[in-house]
């Protein structure tokens, strides 16, 4: 086999303990960020459309979803938790190919971990491993394959979540490949979508195919051992420029999931420079929003490419616009899930606002910088530099302020001594012989807080 039984065999003869703390302790905080945004968005009325149809089919009791009372099918769990986890897009993000590797992957590892009463450790081990590989092949087809129009973390999602789920589930080297194969066959997901349920749709499919591969490897079904690499493989498919030695280079001595960022902002990873220079220049002396004149961005160009969109008319088209991000950085003092809501963007002041804000490309800028001038109407301007954005590798979140991020979103849905437990056991999760035992306490009744 070359890369991709290169890649399972890794997998597989990886013990826990052979991979860093550092990296464990990152895991965490994937983990402790990834399941703050499922159980905020648990309470989405549009979750219910996916339970419905659940229920419809029949399944299982094998998985929980989270936030609520309801177990089904590893399948199902996997695709809930993975819509959840993206839906307010205000989970992770690989900075060096915009992948969001948690939404995908975890969900994976929980709802496998869960059925088979997996430590947390493993849980830990199999998660940071799946993640890892989403990213390395990611790597591997960038930019190309998402400036072509893939929604990378759905295409490169399936690798992480058959990878975690296939190592819970005890795949040897060649189910592992095997599994790799049926993942990589059902990647997909379009940009087209963007701004709609189908968006977050896209890393829960990739949960729910990643679980269904690796279950069909456990049980002997084949597929190609040379996914990554064949001549009408995934790289050659997805990319007409790959570099496919990016897989497996440096494994276990490098891990790009040292350049993961958390995020403080509940949009597009791109908007967030942008939202932390409105947040500044709105401290400066006679700004607000009835005195500007005109606010001057100079953006990377994926700005423009991504979240160009001046008139959204829901919360979730809001999210991709940085018009509106501005808009709210300068208004609200921040950019959370409140801000992106069906009444925001329709707010008048906001309306108005993002009809003052224009952007132009400046190619000497890298993803998460920006630079932003607040022209008033006396005439007085301002200028604001951001050099890299809150969230970003170089300019991490801390434990404390993703701790604040739980709090904030989990405390919706949890009373604050469930929060507090939650969130102990989380950073415990190392020393948890039953992950089930911390799902368990994710568990409650649905009711629905933001119609």
């Amino acid at each position: 086999m070359g890369i991709t039984g290169d890649l399972a065999r890794y997998i597989v003869e990886t013990s826990a303990d052979q991979i860093p703390e550092a990296i464990i302790h990152e895991g965490k905080r994937c983990l402790i960020n990834f399941l703050s945004v499922a159980l905020y968005s648990s309470r989405d009325p549009s979750l219910d459309i996916l339970l419905d149809v659940f229920q419809q089919e029949g399944s299982g009791r094998h998985a929980s979803v989270l936030g609520s009372g309801v177990r089904t099918s590893l399948q199902n769990a996997a695709l809930a938790n993975g819509y959840l986890g993206h839906l307010e897009d205000y989970d992770d993000t690989h900075f060096p190919t915009v992948i969001h590797p948690s939404s995908p992957t975890l969900p994976a590892a929980l709802a496998l971990g869960e059925q088979l009463s997996t430590s947390g450790l493993e849980v830990l081990a199999a998660s940071v491993l799946g993640m890892e590989a989403c990213c390395r092949i990611g790597m591997a087809v960038h930019p190309y394959h998402y400036d072509e129009g893939w929604h990378i973390t759905g295409t490169c999602g399936v690798f992480g979540s058959v990878i975690a789920a296939g190592r819970l589930a005890g795949l040897n080297t060649l189910q592992m490949a095997h599994g790799l194969g049926t993942a990589g066959t059902q990647a997909a997901g379009v940009r087209e979508v963007f701004g709609s349920m189908t968006k977050p749709f896209h890393p829960g499919r990739s949960a729910q195919s990643g679980v269904l591969a690796a279950l069909l490897a456990q049980r002997g079904f084949t597929s190609t051992t040379t996914i990554l690499e064949g001549r009408r493989g995934f790289a050659a498919v997805m990319s007409e420029d790959s570099h496919l030695e990016r897989v497996t280079n440096g494994l276990g001595e490098h891990w790009e999931l040292t350049m993961n960022g958390l995020k403080p902002y509940a949009c597009g990873v791109v908007n967030h420079p942008l939202i932390d220079a409105m947040i500044a220049l709105r401290d400066k002396p006679g700004v607000t929003p009835e005195s500007v004149e005109s606010i001057r961005a100079n953006v990377h160009p994926l700005v423009l490419e991504l979240v160009d969109r001046p008139n959204p008319l829901v919360g979730l088209e809001g999210k991709f616009s940085y018009q509106h991000s501005m808009a709210v950085g300068l208004v609200d003092g921040g950019a959370f899930p409140a801000q992106y809501t069906d009444e925001r963007v329709k707010n008048q002041i906001i309306t108005e606002l993002r009809g003052r804000i224009d952007a132009t490309i400046d190619e000497s800028l890298v993803e998460d910088a920006a630079e932003v001038t607040v022209t008033l109407r006396d005439g007085r301007a301002y200028t604001e530099r951001v050099e890299h954005a809150t969230g970003a590798p170089e300019n991490p979140m801390t434990d404390r302020q993703l701790d604040d991020k739980f709090r904030a979103l989990v405390g919706n849905v949890l009373s604050n001594a469930r929060v507090e437990r939650l969130l102990t056991s989380l950073w415990d999760l190392h020393q948890v012989e039953n992950i089930g035992e911390v799902v368990r306490q994710m568990r409650v009744t649905r009711r629905h807080i933001r119609e």
